[in-house]
């Protein structure tokens, strides 16, 4: 299953207070972190050179291709889940700065709630959260990311999500190893994460605001048994979803929107 690997370094503590795996291949980083999560005792970014059977929200698979980056970030929270579970927005933000450091262009970058990054408006990255328990009872969440950075996906094999893949490289000409964009989203996650842990959700909250895309505007949000529609009118302190439709404001915890 896995099992082919080779860290550089070992397990190498950053001046950031992270520690960094690098596996040349591996079934998934998420995988790996369930497997292996009893071995974690500090905050740990796992980047892999190649996946073979990577999934992405609901179960989807996500195709993997050389070049493009995969990581998990395992954190330890003292938060209740709900609370952790804010930190999507978090790690949104810091692959938000990170496409813009490396870019030098903020303009054509936006994020989709809940978890997803565009360019162009199409979709460069995305982001999924999982809780796991270790054999002392305490609580880690794992945060996957995975960008495209020299290739896209067809959308053929992604099922109906709305919205395109698009690579980095294909929409702005520049390439970047997944060493050199993970050196860089480490600092700015650690930056986001410690104003999350000083001042809350509220600054986060405005800052995701402020590069959302399609707000104010009518989106569809699609839920398990049924479709709303509305104007995105904001995103509450939970991280809800609020649309305002003709019977008054909805608040959505999960659902996958559609412009």
């Amino acid at each position: 299953m896995l099992q082919k690997q080779r860290q550089q370094p070992l397990c190498a503590e950053t001046e950031l207070g992270y520690n960094v795996l690098i596996l040349d291949e591996v079934d998934s980083t998420q995988a790996h972190a369930t497997r292996k999560i009893n071995e974690f005792e500090r905050p740990t970014w796992i980047l892999a050179r190649k996946q073979t059977d990577a999934r992405g929200r609901r179960g989807r698979k996500w195709l993997e291709h050389p070049g493009n980056f995969a990581a998990t970030l395992i954190l330890f929270p003292k938060e209740i889940q709900e609370e952790q579970a804010l930190r999507s927005f978090v790690a949104s933000l810091a692959l938000f700065e990170t496409f813009v450091v490396k870019t030098g262009r903020e303009s054509i970058f936006s994020l989709k709630w809940p978890n997803d990054v565009l360019l162009n408006g199409g979709k460069v990255a995305g982001i999924l959260l999982q809780t796991v328990k270790t054999i002392m009872g305490r609580d880690a969440l794992l945060i996957g990311v995975g960008v495209n950075l020299l290739i896209a996906p067809k959308a053929d094999h992604l099922g109906e999500q709305g919205v395109n893949p698009v690579a980095l490289f294909s929409e702005t000409g520049m390439k970047c190893s997944p060493e050199a964009f993970l050196s860089t989203l480490m600092k700015c996650y650690a930056r986001l994460e410690y104003q999350f842990q000083i001042n809350g959700f509220s600054s986060i909250r405005e800052a995701w605001l402020d590069k959302a895309s399609h707000l104010g505007e009518i989106v569809t949000a699609r839920l398990a048994r049924q479709e709303i529609v509305g104007r995105f009118d904001t995103i509450d302190e939970k991280g809800h979803l609020v649309l305002q439709t003709a019977g008054g404001a909805k608040n959505i915890a999960a659902a996958d929107v559609f412009f």
